[in-house]
């Protein structure tokens, strides 16, 4: 890895190396998407070194600030949007964009000095304008009284810096004559637009900013509209990638987004890396999923005058902290206003985050996630030492009340005099204490720093740590005859001892060596030990036995589902026992192919599914928006309210034959998704066939 990384960071030159992008490639290959595992990891190297960058939303929406006609709207970045804004009214700001207090160096220098390795800026948000002089359209800064191409500025000025320069795209167009769809307030001829005349607009624009401004990121957004394919997502990055194969481009350039939430969903979707937005997610991710985490300092991605709910100093260092030990990068935003000016609350901010990290970073640069499953006091981050040992980074947000910070189930020895304050190595080593399957380190009695202490802890070898042993299938899990329940631990060192009654596992206890199989409602418990005594917490899972829903008898049987379609602009599922639909229909299988319009809709679709076999089936309902799936009066899955593409799941004991079934869906604005997928006894997981569904 060590090849690898100072390979990927001589792409991007240092200062006093060398000012310009290197020609230097990464292994050259015959398609992007073809790139060996070695390639992926040397052209995402230096970005999952970065760990922080800096976000930058900027355009002719901080002229308004939030404001439009004398009146408070909100909206920021979205004022055309929010507050229903012709295109033809919005335009004019183009010639009132003239910020003269932009300083390219002075932005770069912030981002260094905070700690940032990256800058990801807007070439063009939703609204269309571009930051830079385009060859394609006139809705650029070469129109404005500015005129200066601040990319071109911004991109020497971060490589100055020695930080990697990056871009946004967005992919959404709202005033581009081609783009669709429209808002609804838009009422400009749509008969001569042109959609796939417009991906070749993007196409175009996104030539001229690899090839003149080399970004190292492509960071796209607006892929949720109707208009916005899976394929065109898929063509798009392997356009992108041939242009400058070491790119790194972010999941939203294709349809495979989680809504907020951000990771990439199964299917065959392209980007590098998952986006969550505004939200950290709860635990770490499996090895190898790379994603980063957008947020606001404020409220606010762009300018808005009012927005002064600024998230404090130790909060944000703490979410950095946070987001590099479950192995993500984070991307912190910077909403300049209209005369090219950071607020006095971002750049106080994130001068407070570059104290923290001048004299911490090396706990953030580099470094992996955590191998603790959770630690009350704080965090933890780590780092491959050259000879193969590893640094523990032990991030202190909160000091117990006896001191002591226990690390439960490390293995691993530590090196002598390996425990010691990051800021303050000269006070000595601190004191270190076996304590059964758990190290102890002793803290001092004050902490040099309330936000976070970092407590540098060096051991013999890769970390080792007993976690509680995992037991699948989910605890919960429901079956019919018998059920096969296995256990596994991380570590191989142990034993794992079991119980199938609730009673807590001892060394008298069984050992676990192949699967249990239950054929009565059980309570499995499950813990490991070395040695003779237990090095780890207790998992427990529950798994009952149950009675199959009988199957029921038809009079006659015809192919597909009944629907019945709505109109009207739903937030939520209604009730639909106490609406009227609009029309009926029918269905060959369970997804779109009856709705009536792009948008504000709902469906409900009724008729029969044939179980083949008795047993526990279990149904994944994936929509955009709302959904929920019964099976007669039982909620299987309920995936309901506004969100992004998103999938649930939920399993039920049906015996072989006929069962009733419901999906229940509506439709707002943007992308539309509606699909179902079983698996049970015979059935590997796919979508449920059309065969298998009657009215």
């Amino acid at each position: 890895m060590t090849t690898i990384l100072a390979l990927s960071l001589a792409l991007y030159a240092h200062p006093g190396q060398d000012s310009a992008w290197p020609d230097a490639l990464p292994p050259q290959f015959a398609t992007p998407i073809e790139e060996t595992a070695e390639e992926h990891d040397l052209r995402m190297a230096w970005w999952r070194e970065a760990r922080f960058g800096m976000f930058i939303h900027w355009g002719l929406y901080a002229i308004p600030s939030g404001h439009w006609n004398g009146r408070r709207t909100g909206g920021a970045e979205w004022i055309l949007n929010t507050a229903k804004i012709h295109p033809d009214a919005y335009m004019p700001l183009q010639q009132q964009f003239n910020p003269v207090d932009f300083d390219a160096t002075q932005w770069a220098m912030i981002a260094r000095n905070a700690g940032m390795r990256y800058m990801v800026i807007t070439s063009k948000h939703h609204d269309g304008f571009c930051l830079w002089p385009s060859a394609f359209t006139e809705f650029d800064v070469e129109g404005t009284p500015f005129k200066r191409d601040i990319m071109g500025e911004l991109s020497e000025a971060c490589r100055n810096e020695g930080i990697v320069f990056c871009m946004y795209h967005s992919i959404m167009d709202w005033t581009h004559p081609d783009y669709l769809p429209r808002r609804a307030w838009d009422d400009r001829p749509t008969d001569d637009a042109d959609f796939e005349r417009y991906v070749g607009y993007m196409r175009n624009q996104l030539g001229e900013l690899v090839e003149n401004y080399g970004p190292g990121v492509l960071w796209f957004d607006g892929e949720w509209e109707g208009t916005w394919t899976h394929e065109h997502g898929q063509a798009m990055y392997d356009h992108v990638r041939t242009l400058d194969p070491k790119i790194i481009v972010n999941n939203r350039v294709d349809t495979g987004r989680t809504g907020m939430a951000g990771l990439t969903r199964a299917g065959g979707y392209r980007g590098d890396f998952g986006t969550p937005e505004q939200q950290i997610p709860a635990t770490g991710m499996p090895p190898g999923v790379d994603w980063e985490t957008c947020m606001t300092m404020n409220r606010s991605w762009g300018y808005q005058s009012f927005d002064t709910a600024f998230k404090s100093t130790e909060d944000l260092v703490r979410k950095l902290v946070d987001i590099a030990s479950k192995g993500g990068n984070f991307l912190l935003n910077v909403g300049p206003d209209a005369r090219g000016r950071f607020p006095q609350e971002s750049i106080d901010r994130l001068a407070g985050m570059g104290d923290w990290m001048q004299v911490n970073g090396r706990s953030i640069h580099g470094t992996h996630g955590t191998c603790f499953p959770d630690l009350d006091w704080g965090r933890c981050t780590r780092r491959t030492l050259p000879n193969g040992n590893e640094r523990l980074y032990l991030h202190v947000f909160d000091r117990p009340a006896d001191g002591e910070l226990v690390l439960e189930g490390l293995m691993n020895q530590p090196l002598d005099g390996g425990a010691y304050l990051l800021a303050n190595p000269g006070a000595g080593a601190l004191d270190l204490r076996r304590d059964g399957a758990s190290l102890v380190v002793s803290l001092p009695e004050q902490l040099d720093d309330p936000m976070d202490t970092v407590v540098t802890l060096d051991i013999v070898g890769p970390a080792v740590v007993v976690r509680e042993p995992s037991i699948s299938p989910a605890p919960g899990s429901i079956f019919v005859d018998r059920i096969r329940v296995s256990l596994d631990t991380p570590s191989r060192d142990v034993q794992l001892r079991y119980t199938t009654d609730g009673t807590e596992p001892t060394m008298a206890s069984p050992r676990y060596v192949d699967p249990i199989e239950l054929r009565d409602s059980s309570t499995v418990m499950a813990r490991c030990f070395l040695g003779d005594r237990p090095v780890s917490s207790t998992s427990r899972a529950e798994f009952r036995k149950v009675v199959p829903r009988p199957a029921v008898q038809t009079l006659s049987q015809r192919p597909g589902l009944n629907v019945q379609v709505y109109l009207g602009d739903f937030d939520a599922l209604p009730d639909f026992n106490t609406l009227k639909p609009d029309s009926e229909t029918s269905t060959e299988r369970v997804d779109l192919s009856a709705q009536p319009r792009p948008e504000r809709f709902a469906l409900r679709l009724t008729g029969f599914i044939d179980a083949p076999e008795t047993g526990v089936y279990t149904f994944h309902l994936d929509s955009d928006d709302g959904s929920r799936m019964l099976i007669g009066n039982t909620t299987v899955v309920d995936n309901d309210g506004l969100h992004s593409a998103l999938e649930k799941s939920g399993t039920i004991a049906l015996a072989s034959g006929l069962h009733p079934i419901t999906i229940e869906y509506f439709e707002k604005t943007g992308q539309d998704d509606l699909e179902l997928e079983w698996s049970g006894p015979g059935v590997e997981r796919a979508v449920v066939p059309k065969a298998r569904l009657m009215r």
